[in-house]
């Protein structure tokens, strides 16, 4: 059921509520908290709603829904009142704020809390810069964020770690729980032996790669790289450096992941995307401080930054420099022809007796003249160092065959 109320205050939005409570038989003491939802009016709204619902259905409680419309316009409050079947076990409040009234949600809200029940706040989209110095972040236990959704996560992401008060989460930490779980149980194996290094390759714009390379630094004290890979593939891999092997962690599609390590056979684990519904649900499990994340976002700066690489399988460096050196070979090679045909240059001829020593355009060509082992073939080789189409002088050719008889 729905209800709407166009141009209306909270306390008839109260009164309607009792109204439908006595009508319907739904109870205060049926709900556990109240989760107020903060965003802009739009699309992002029923989405954030729907999310609301399903995680409900195992944290009954008081959906308010602050959507803030456009603040030029005329002061104005719209409700929405959603129970039944349009609401899941929740009872759904969406306050649509226009003009000055949308900077008043927290104003809007009080009216409407449940009493002696813990208050949970949730930005799906663009959250404060610190969350719990705003004024619906001060009436709640738990502040919920989601870097991932803002216009520059990484930034955001900082800007989480800056602000950090106990009782802040972000998604971004929350769809790191199955990653964290594999890796764990994965050290629990033999052979136990200690972690030396550790790289973590995701998204250039993934904040959760960045957490789960920042959990790793604070809780194993080791030196971490965080590689890149192209925006939006979000977590890719997970490779953590022992003496006996790697034991690596890679997700290339997005939805199903292997995990290999030393003395096992490889394992294939569903690691789906989570969704924003099943993240909310765990974090409406617990309303004490997440100590953990608080750790993770202190050892963020210990993180070392490598470079950005486009798919992580291929190894580009190692083929380029092959590439350099067969190039490095080839030129070595090559220069060294000339030298070799000045050196057999007799000593006593002038520089303008003929053209130019050729040098040999080959290694091959040099091998082939090495093989010839008779005195005509070195006699040759030196009439070439001297030029073509004049015949050496007698000391030239006497130079030649002493040269030949050397070589024998």
């Amino acid at each position: 059921m729905i209800i709407d109320l166009p141009a209306t205050t909270t306390s008839q939005v109260n009164r309607k509520l009792v109204e439908l409570r006595d009508q319907g038989g739904a109870v205060a003491l049926g709900r556990v908290l109240t989760l107020v939802i903060v965003t802009d009016d739009g699309e992002q709204t029923e989405a954030a709603v729907d999310a609301a619902n399903e995680a409900s259905r195992e944290h009954p409680c008081r959906v308010i829904v602050v959507a803030r419309g456009p603040r030029k316009a005329a002061a104005r409050l719209d409700a929405q009142i959603r129970v039944g079947g349009d609401a899941g076990a929740s009872e759904v409040v969406v306050l649509r704020l226009y003009g000055p009234l949308a900077d008043e949600g927290a104003s809007c809200v009080v009216p409407l809390l449940l009493p002696d029940a813990p208050v949970v706040a949730w930005w799906p989209g663009n959250a404060p810069a610190a969350p719990a110095e705003d004024p619906i972040g001060q009436l709640a236990t738990r502040r919920i964020t989601d870097a991932a959704a803002e216009k520059n996560p990484i930034k955001a992401l900082d800007i989480r770690r800056t602000s950090y008060a106990e009782g802040d989460t972000d998604l971004a930490w929350t769809r790191l729980t199955t990653w964290r779980a594999l890796l764990a149980a994965a050290l629990d194996l033999p052979p136990f032996e200690k972690v030396t290094a550790a790289t973590v390759t995701g998204g250039a714009d993934s904040p959760s790669t960045d957490l789960l390379a920042g959990w790793l630094a604070a809780y194993l004290d080791i030196p971490v790289s965080r590689r890149k890979t192209p925006a939006g593939e979000g977590m890719h891999s997970v490779v953590l450096e022992r003496k006996s092997g790697a034991v690596e962690l890679v997700r290339p599609d997005g939805s199903v992941g292997t995990l290999t390590q030393p003395g096992q056979p490889p394992r294939r684990v569903a690691l789906q995307r989570r969704e924003n519904q099943d993240c909310l649900i765990e974090e409406m499990r617990r309303l004490d401080p997440d100590e953990v994340y608080d750790a993770t976002l202190r050892a963020l700066p210990k993180v070392k930054q490598a470079r950005t690489v486009s798919k992580p399988a291929e190894r580009v460096p190692a083929k380029a420099g092959g590439a350099k050196a067969a190039a490095a070979g080839k030129a070595a090679v090559t220069a060294e022809a000339p030298a070799e045909g000045t050196a057999e240059e007799p000593a006593g001829e002038p520089a303008k007796a003929g053209p130019k020593a050729e040098p040999r355009k080959s290694a091959k060509a040099d091998g082939k003249a090495t093989a010839k082992s008779d005195g005509k073939g070195a006699a040759s080789t030196s009439g070439k160092g001297a030029g073509r189409g004049k015949s050496a002088p007698k000391s030239a050719k006497r130079s030649g065959k002493k040269s030949s008889g050397a070589q024998r």
